[in-house]
This record gives structure tokens, sequence and C-alpha cells, in this order.
């Protein structure tokens, strides 16, 4: 049987196909389907209409990797769950940080640097205050922390001038503006979420048009952040630094700070607070329930530490306490060293750069022999002296609980300070090995329930 000829070739390729399209790439099998049709559908109207709870977790997925980034909040805040959307938009609105610094949520990670980037640039009798009012329902769910790292005053305009019978006389603004940096109380106490709070009263890259009042808190934002954080009752830690905070300003802060119901961490550090703002902080440790306090680079003295040491001898939860960069010198170190004595809580206690000496050690020398308690301690650049250091000597031959002591700088004998050295290493040993026979037994108590 004879085959049959081959039909010949087309003079057009286009005969082979089944549908003549403008892109010559277009076949049958690259059609979307009709779900990615419709999902597509979604994302190019999700602002007048957006369609969400409806969609099952893949299709979510879809919309997430497609949505833009600039949707309005008040459209995607509340109704898109944590997720790939917000990674991109993090992604898009500044870089991504550390994601375990935010609970791993893309969402909170977002929505506190949002927050946080509004705030900073909030120029008082500027920025209308109404946007905070409108944004704070969008991310007070999401918000844990806010780290300001400065605040803008008011805006100083020239001083106007006219002339009179030939001389200048300068008209002044007599109202002045409504606030002096950004008031907290337009939304702290809205934010049912905040446990961490950290403000700095400056002004970034300033350049030439530096001003002194650029760096510092006035009185009238002292007690505007005060009773916003007395508002704020889920607020677990407060840090205010480097704002030039003098006695009158911290004395007005604690007023408000007194039994406030969650503060656990107050750090005052790097500001100018002095021996009467130190007794108002005193009160405040027997009227809260604080576990550290950090007033590092302060200007107390004596005085003021004689009244932490008298509510410390009486305080129950107080676990760490940084008095570094001070003037206590033994007034104070002798007082805080009697105080312990009465103490069964705190673990660290910071001395450095105290101007303390060997009476001070002497003092610290018998808590170290008389309690157990404490685990840190540190008297660096202090003159103990030879007589400071036999002390500690002495009292470390005695004691197995301390597993940090700084004494570099201090003027201490040599082999005092080896031996010292060498019961913490020890004591360090013993501790690591407390640990893990506990770590071994909840395995085993957990493994047998």
């Amino acid at each position: 049987m004879s085959r049959s000829p081959d039909p010949p070739a087309a003079a057009d390729p286009r005969q082979l196909r089944r549908i003549i399209a403008e892109d010559a790439h277009w076949f049958l099998n690259t059609v979307p389907s009709l779900s990615n049709l419709c999902l597509q559908s979604i994302v190019n109207h999700f602002e007048e209409r957006p369609i969400w709870e409806g969609l099952s977790p893949v299709h979510k997925d879809f919309v997430q990797e497609r949505l833009s980034t600039s949707m309005p909040l008040h459209v995607t805040a509340n109704l898109i769950h944590d997720g790939v959307y917000w990674k991109r938009c993090c992604e898009n609105r500044g870089g991504i940080r550390d994601l375990t610094h935010y609970g791993n949520s893309w969402k909170r990670m977002f929505f506190e640097k949002h927050m946080e980037n509004m705030i900073e640039l909030f120029i008082p009798d500027v920025t209308e205050p109404k946007t905070f009012v409108e944004m704070v329902p969008l991310c007070k769910d999401y918000i844990k922390r806010l780290n300001i790292s400065q605040l803008l005053p008011p805006v100083t305009e020239p001083q106007k001038k006219e002339e009179e019978y030939g001389s200048e006389l300068v008209i002044e603004n007599e109202d002045g503006p409504s606030m002096d940096h950004f008031d907290f109380n337009i939304m702290l106490d809205k934010l049912t979420n905040l446990e961490e709070f950290h403000v700095v009263y400056r002004v970034k890259q300033c350049g030439l048009n530096f001003e002194c009042k650029m760096f510092e808190m006035t009185h009238r934002d002292c007690e505007s952040l005060a009773k916003a954080v007395k508002s704020c009752k889920t607020l677990k830690i407060l840090r205010l630094n480097l704002s030039h905070m003098e006695d009158t300003k911290c004395r007005l802060l604690v007023k408000y700070l007194l039994d406030h119901p969650s503060l656990r961490e107050l750090d005052l550090s790097h500001n100018l607070i002095g021996d009467k703002g130190a007794r108002a902080i005193g009160k405040l440790l027997n009227r809260s329930s604080l576990e550290t306090l950090n007033l590092c680079d302060n200007n107390i003295g004596g005085p003021g530490a004689k009244a932490l040491a008298h509510a410390l001898s009486m305080n129950s939860t107080l676990l760490s306490l940084n008095l570094r960069l001070n003037r206590l010198r033994d007034e104070g170190g002798q007082a805080i060293g009697k105080a312990l004595l009465n103490n069964n809580t705190l673990l660290l206690l910071h001395l450095g750069a105290n101007e303390v000496t060997w009476p001070s050690a002497i003092a610290l020398s018998k808590v170290l022999v008389q309690r157990s308690t404490l685990k840190s301690l540190n008297l660096s650049c202090n003159n103990l002296g030879v007589d400071g250091g036999k002390a500690l000597e002495e009292a470390m031959s005695n004691n197995s609980s301390l597993t940090e002591c700084d004494i570099r700088l201090t003027e201490v004998e040599e082999q005092s300070a080896s031996f010292v050295n060498q019961v913490v290493w020890t004591n360090q040993s013993l501790e690591q090995r407390r640990h893990a026979r506990e770590s071994k037994t909840k395995k085993t108590s957990t493994a047998v329930y």
C-alpha cells in the first residue's frame, strides 16, 4: 500500500494556532484561571470594596502579595492580618529590623515604626493633632513599644519690627505656642497594649541651627508627659534620658508615678537629677513595684543617696539599682551598705565612679558576709585603696553567691583583686552547675508527667 504524501507546510504559521492573538507568545495554556482573574479584580478594587474575610488562606496570600502598600491604613489596618503584606509595607517604608524585637510580627513592626515616625516629625502648632486621633484606633492593638529618638520644638518666627519716631520697636508674640513639644496626652492613654516607652527630648541633626532649648524638656513638657504616663495603665518600662531633667521636673514626674499599677522599670539616666530628686525617687520606691532603677550619670550626692538607702532598707521589689557616675562619696556609699543589711531582694548594685573609698568598701563587705542575695557588685573607678581591697578579700572568702564583682581601677592590691576574681569564678561555676541540675530535673519531671 502506497503512503499518502504529507500535507504541504502552511505558508502562514498562524494557521496552526486555534486562536490568533496580538501576542505571538500567547497560547491557551497561559490563560489565567477564573479564580485568579477574580482575585486580581479584588486587588484592583480593594480600596473601594475590600473583600477579605470570605477568602481562603491561599487566596488571602494571593491578595497580600499583590495589594498596593500605599493602600490607606483605614482600609487595611483592622482587616488584613499579620503576613507578607505588612512585611512588604515595612520594606517599602524604611527597611526591616530584627523581627524578634517585635514579637515576630510584621504588623507590629510596621505600626510601631509608623507611629514613632509620626511623633518624631510632629511640629507643635503646625502638624494637625487630628491625624493622631484618627490613627490611634487603627494601631492601638498592635503597639507594645515606642522609642522616640527626637521631639521637634515649635517653629520660631523672626521677631517683627516696625519703625516709630525713628526707632525700632520689637513686637513680641504674647500668646506663644500652645505646646513646647509633642503632647503625649493626645494618644498615650489610648494605646491599650503599650508596655515600653522610651523618649528623648532632643533634635537630631540640627546642624548650625543649634539652640539649647532643642535638648531639654520644659516644665510644661514634664507635666504633660507625667499625666500621660499615669493614664497608661499597661506601661511596664519608662526610659527618659538625655533630657536635662533636674530636681523640680523629677519631683513632678514622680508625683504622677506614685502607685502606678504596672511600672516595673524606670530609667532616668544621663540627666541632672540631684539630692531633692533622689528623695522623691526614694518615696517612689515605697509607693510602686519597681524592679529596675537606673539613675546613672546624674548629680546625686550623699544626702540623696541616704534617702535612696532609707527606701532600699524597706523595699521588697527592687532587683537592680544603677547609681554609676554620681557623687555619692562615702556618705552615700556607707548608707547604701547599711541599708542592704536589711534588704533581701536586690541582686545588682552599680556604684562605679562615685568617689567612694575604703569606708564604703568595708560597709559593703559586711553585706557580702551577712547576706547571700547580692549577685553583682560594681565598684570600679573608685579609690578603695589597700584597706578596701583587703576588706573585700576577707568578705569574699565567706561568700558563695556573688557571681560578678568589678573592682578595676580602684587602687586595690593585685593580690586582693586576684583573690576576689578567683572566688567570683568559682561562684560562677557553682551557679552554672546548679542551673544545669535544675534544668535536667525540670526536663525529667516534664517527661514523666
